[in-house]
């Protein structure tokens, strides 16, 4: 049997019709949970997670769109997703910046407890937050096999994603 982990990145309603909310986003939401449903292994979910301190925060003077305030209608995941979480009591793993270190530690104890065969990503933005983690992924199990589906994911701007594809091919990420 194989050992196999599905990590859905941020798949939560500002990113896809709320505040930072785009098209791409819209158009694969029942793909993703669809993946997510039928994925034989383990799926755990990541949440960007925001408090009210958002505008004070380097992201914030950056980036000044509130978006994933914890416990608001746009932090929570997509319904679609949600259902698939809770069926199968996923994890869920908050993270307050692109890139979760947290649930980069909780793959190498994984790992260390029964090795995993394979790692996949899909979710949003392709260029923020599922490069961050499929990097973050790969520093910590260099070895661990870890593919993205680009069909699975939506960037900020479609030319924005396709880069972000090309970096992670770059970084030795299976192109599915």
């Amino acid at each position: 049997m194989s050992n196999s982990y599905l990590i859905v990145v941020d798949m939560q309603n500002d990113f896809i019709d709320g505040a930072l909310g785009t098209p791409e986003a819209q158009a694969i939401v029942e793909a993703v949970a669809q993946r997510a449903s039928s994925f034989s292994g383990t799926v755990v979910f990541t949440k960007d997670t925001h408090g009210s301190d958002y505008a004070a925060t380097q992201e914030g003077r950056n980036l000044p769109v509130p978006h994933c305030i914890a416990g608001t209608t746009g932090w929570e995941l997509a319904p679609a997703l949600e259902t698939v979480r809770a069926r199968r009591s996923a994890p869920v793993f908050e993270k307050p910046s692109f890139g979760s270190l947290n649930l980069a530690r909780w793959l190498v104890a994984q790992n260390n407890a029964a090795p995993i065969d394979s790692i996949e990503l899909c979710g949003l933005c392709t260029d923020i937050c599922v490069v961050s983690n499929a990097l973050t992924i790969k520093a910590h199990l260099p070895e661990i096999p870890l593919a993205v589906n680009p069909s699975l994911c939506a960037g900020v701007t479609p030319a924005a994603h396709d880069a972000a594809i090309a970096t992670m091919a770059s970084c030795q990420v299976q192109i599915l």
